[in-house]
């Protein structure tokens, strides 16, 4: 799990999916593996899996912050079933 931000990228806080980016909700995922939608708790926090990266492959996710944030880390995610 990492973290990415506006200003990263040519995007800003447009999404893959055309949502705007929020700090505490939004996140990045490989939607093969986690589909677009999803809700995900990762540490009692809930997010929506709105964007993708090019990075982000297999069993990754970036989380998105206001501001940069260099840390990586592992920890337990939990994705909802609808």
């Amino acid at each position: 799990m990492t973290f990415y931000w506006p200003g990263e990228d040519v995007y800003g806080k447009l999404t893959s999916t055309g949502a705007i980016a929020k700090e505490g909700k939004t996140i990045a995922v490989d939607p093969n593996v986690i589909p677009y939608g999803s809700i995900i708790r990762i540490n009692g926090n809930e997010y929506i899996a709105q964007d993708c990266g090019a990075a982000i492959k297999g069993n990754k996710i970036d989380i998105f912050v206001d501001y940069p944030k260099q840390e990586k880390y592992q920890t337990e995610i939990y994705v909802e079933e609808k």
